[in-house]
């Protein structure tokens, strides 16, 4: 796993070098650099795969790449007659584009689509700029104007190694992100600042000097496209065992994230058997929580101790959280304050292996959300925090956008449309997937997610809805009878959906929301268009200090020290 950025237009070798500073943390095994007259390249390694070899920047026949991610079905992709000069499986992708050099994004697709993993890349050949980011947005690639360059990399805080990018606040992309609790589309919290599409590529070219876009294409999107019956959990399960197994492709030591709720239970239940058809060590797991006495904890306990795995276990101290928040801040670019336990855990995890296994992803495949049994509350609950924001959705404007009209009412008419629209729109790539690369990275350890491997995505999508939420008080019944084919105890199996975050450590995040709810108050009224709103969601305006702390004062340009309460002066 890596971090990259690079610049098309005027490239300059000391903001490339800036940006690996700002993103040593995603590749502290090493760093390198490409310049010619029009284009430069930084990337930073964490080393995972043919661990001498795989150097950043490849270089090919007349083409210059830098990847973020794994390959995992690198082998299958072999090209007779050409000259690889590595083991690894990034140059898998400079391999396949030697066989479509100069086409446009449509061209392009038709390659890129053939690769099986979770990835970022860009390609400088032929006066092209080629950017692309795998089929759900599991890693992350961002771009701007700035002067006259494109800039890019895997986090925005990279940007800001070039001096003419400004960070500033996207008052429509805040208010979004407040009233659906995640991103939007290709908007983050900063104007100007947009994500490369999942799922797409982009061609670059300077046309008179001007870093410009000339085409842009999908090369897979994910389409809920559910069956009329289904019987089949077996197969179900299958889709599973190889998706773990081809994610246990390391040459480093690799864990699972064990919470003890059902998605990452079942990752730990197939994992023996995923091991020996990869030919690889069983993978330890890992769990944090506050106390011996959370039901997680007890969970996950129970998990371990039936499947024979090795667990290796960390109570959290009672001031975790105040000491790492800034740090979620600054690694996590936007407003979390509940979802603290990524950073223990990944914390504790990278002390013994470099790869972990985590169960994002079920939840959006398979409707797991509490929300998902009351459309029209949910709606509702959008509708209103709007209101308080003073905010319309409808007639966007913008390639940010990815649809023009986001009022609740048009995505909350059935579970199909609102699985489909969570899935294209943001939800599981700005959020979820964002927390777990960015807090996974900046530790210096990579999480892959098995349950969005290519087949049981597929296998998932064909399913009918009774088979996702069968009714108000059951959720998924398919995945769940799959997970009963193994050896997790019945009541793992049978388990409800807890909140995440709030479930392995729901007294410290009490704890400290309420000592922090007069500075939520302070941060709400500086912001007095939003101060309704963010009144009632009192994580969010800490949060939002926390951003504008980090990310804008100063023009984020390094990362600060301080507590909480020091920090928030600063804004308040």
């Amino acid at each position: 796993m890596c971090g990259i950025g690079g610049m098309l237009g005027q490239p300059d070798k000391a903001v490339l070098k800036d940006m690996i500073k700002l993103l040593n943390h995603r590749g502290p095994d090493g760093n390198g650099i490409f310049i010619d007259e029009n284009c430069g390249f930084a990337h930073t390694r964490l080393a995972i795969v043919d661990l001498d070899g795989s150097q950043q920047p490849l270089y090919g026949e007349g083409s210059v790449a830098i990847v973020n991610g794994e390959i995992y079905n690198f082998r299958d992709l072999i090209i007779e007659n050409y000259p690889y000069h590595t083991a690894g499986d990034s140059e898998a992708i400079l391999a396949l584009h030697s066989q479509s050099r100069g086409g446009n994004a449509s061209e392009h697709a038709q390659w890129i689509r053939l690769l099986e993993g979770m990835f970022s890349f860009a390609i400088w050949s032929d006066n092209q700029l080629i950017l692309a980011r795998d089929p759900v947005g599991i890693k992350p690639l961002v771009r701007a104007i700035a002067g006259d360059s494109l800039i890019f990399a895997s986090e925005h805080k990279a940007l800001r190694a070039h001096e003419l990018h400004i960070p500033v606040i996207d008052d429509l992309a805040l208010r979004a992100r407040i009233a659906w609790e995640y991103s939007l589309d290709a908007t983050t919290l900063l104007e100007g600042v947009h994500q490369v599409r999942p799922g797409s590529v982009e061609v670059w070219e300077l046309i008179e000097g001007v870093p410009t876009m000339t085409s842009n294409a999908r090369f897979e999107s994910q389409n809920i496209n559910p069956s009329n019956e289904w019987n089949r959990p077996e197969e179900l399960l299958e889709t599973f065992v190889v998706s773990v197994q081809d994610r246990l492709m390391s040459d480093v030591p690799l864990g699972i994230v064990l919470s003890g709720g059902l998605d990452s239970s079942l990752v730990c239940a197939v994992a023996r058997e995923a091991a020996q058809r990869a030919n690889q060590p069983v993978p330890e797991c890992w769990t944090v929580a506050e106390s011996e006495e959370n039901p997680d904890w007890i969970a996950a306990e129970l998990v371990a101790s039936k499947l024979d795995l090795k667990h290796n276990q960390k109570i959290l101290d009672s001031d975790t959280f105040h000491n790492k928040l800034p740090d979620l801040s600054w690694h996590g670019e936007d407003l979390d304050v509940t979802v603290l336990f990524f950073q223990p855990l990944f914390a504790e995890m990278s002390n013994s292996v470099k790869v972990g296994l985590c169960g994002q992803g079920a939840d959006e495949l398979h409707a797991g959300y509490p929300r998902y049994r009351n459309l029209s509350k949910h709606a509702a609950l959008i509708n209103s925090r709007l209101r308080d924001l003073d905010c319309s959705l409808s007639n966007l404007d913008g390639n940010q956008w990815w649809n023009k009209n986001h009022m609740p009412e048009n995505h909350c008419s059935s579970l199909q449309e609102f699985l489909q629209f969570e899935i294209d729109h943001g939800q599981l790539s700005n959020f979820q997937l964002r927390l777990v690369d960015r807090h996974s990275m900046s530790n210096g350890l990579e999480v892959r997610v098995p349950f969005l491997g290519r087949a049981h995505r597929l296998a998932s999508n064909r399913l009918p809805m009774n088979y996702k939420l069968p009714d108000k008080m059951n959720e998924k019944l398919a995945l769940r009878k799959a997970a009963d084919l193994t050896q997790l105890p019945k009541e793992i199996v049978n388990r409800p959906k807890l909140p995440a975050g709030r479930a392995t450590t729901p007294n410290l995040i009490d704890e400290m929301l309420v000592e922090l709810l007069p500075r939520a108050a302070e941060v709400a009224k500086n912001y007095n268009s939003m101060e309704k709103a963010l009144l009632k969601q009192p994580e969010i305006a800490i949060g939002l200090g926390l951003f504008e702390a980090m990310h804008i004062i100063d023009e984020g340009r390094k990362k600060k020290v301080g507590d909480i309460s020091q920090l928030l002066d600063e804004v308040i």
